[in-house]
């Protein structure tokens, strides 16, 4: 991406794969280059911003479609969650207006009235009471809690194969965090959704998630099983991120923090992108060479020169 200060490079290598079914998390610290990741495998990143790779979505690379062709998969194939709902819903439109749209605008019925009433079945399918109510009503009409269930619905509208959820339950008290988890399992499981679950909350993570992807400075440094990462952290940042968590098990136990701050996408260091907050000092590779994403056992995969297996 172009900037005033020169090229930023907001996110390099990142490679995973996501199938039916399954919940892939993708964790980080704010400016990680989550969200951007999944705002490119759409499209919907500002003009100055260049996307290179390939992001295969049913055999197809969304990279190289045109826009019309990624209208046809934004909301169809690929239904997204954004971070705050009610920055994401217009504020002037009706509920009903923004869930009829795209179901028309997609094709999936025939008529505005059919639209509206599966508006209205999509609104109870996330547990919303007196649906055609919502229908009717603007989003600051509406709890936090309840807009995010519309947003959810509006994501879900046109049954995609993959959902992204980016942030989906931020700002959320625990109680209707509890609700938009369960409710997304269960649509899961009915309906064979891949999920992709952008978030900095581990323990959500580890309530939901098949495979995590821990994001640092644009990279990709750690990757594997729920179980693999949370057990047997490889990378220096994600024993950081998992020891910042309190244990219920050690209560009373100090708190580790990372000291520092991640670093500006436009000034990213030389070597291991963790390398200037890294605890782990004496390797002199660290401050020049980018390690790799190599296995450390399993299916598990960490970028350090300190991970056992590492090379």
């Amino acid at each position: 991406m172009d900037t005033a200060r020169g090229t930023a490079h907001i996110v390099n290598g990142l490679d995973y794969s996501v199938a039916a079914g399954q919940t892939v998390a993708v964790v980080g610290e704010s400016g990680s280059g989550k969200s951007v990741s999944a705002l490119a495998l759409l499209g919907l990143l500002p003009g100055h911003a260049r996307v290179s790779g390939t992001a295969r979505f049913d055999g197809r690379d969304l990279v190289a479609m045109s826009e019309a062709e990624l209208r046809s998969v934004r909301g169809n194939g690929i239904g997204m969650v954004f971070q705050d709902p009610m920055t994401s819903l217009n504020p002037v439109l009706t509920i009903g207006r923004q869930l009829t749209e795209g179901l028309l605008a997609h094709r999936a019925v025939g008529s505005k009235a059919a639209a509206r009433e599966r508006a209205a079945e999509l609104l109870a399918d996330v547990g919303l009471p007196d649906p055609r109510g919502v229908l009717a009503k603007h989003p600051h009409e509406l709890s936090g809690g309840m807009r995010q269930r519309v947003v959810i619905a509006i994501a879900l509208a046109g049954s995609p194969k993959l959902l992204i959820a980016d942030e989906a339950t931020t700002a959320l008290d625990v109680t209707v965090q509890a609700q938009i988890l369960d409710l997304v399992a269960r649509l899961q499981d009915e309906h064979g959704t891949g999920v992709v679950w952008i978030t900095h909350d581990l323990g959500v993570v580890a309530g939901i998630a098949d495979r995590v992807l821990v994001m640092y400075g644009g990279r990709c440094v750690e990757d594997g099983s729920v179980d693999e990462v949370f057990d047997a952290p490889a990378h220096p940042y994600t024993r950081g991120l998992l020891g910042s968590l309190p244990s219920l098990a050690e209560p009373g136990a100090d708190l580790v923090a990372i000291a520092g701050t991640p670093p500006p996408p436009t000034d990213l260091p030389p070597g291991c992108v963790f390398h200037p907050r890294c605890p782990v000092r004496g390797n002199p590779r660290c401050a020049t060479e980018q390690p790799p994403l190599v296995p450390v056992g399993g299916t598990h995969r960490a970028a350090t020169f300190y991970a056992e297996g590492a090379r």
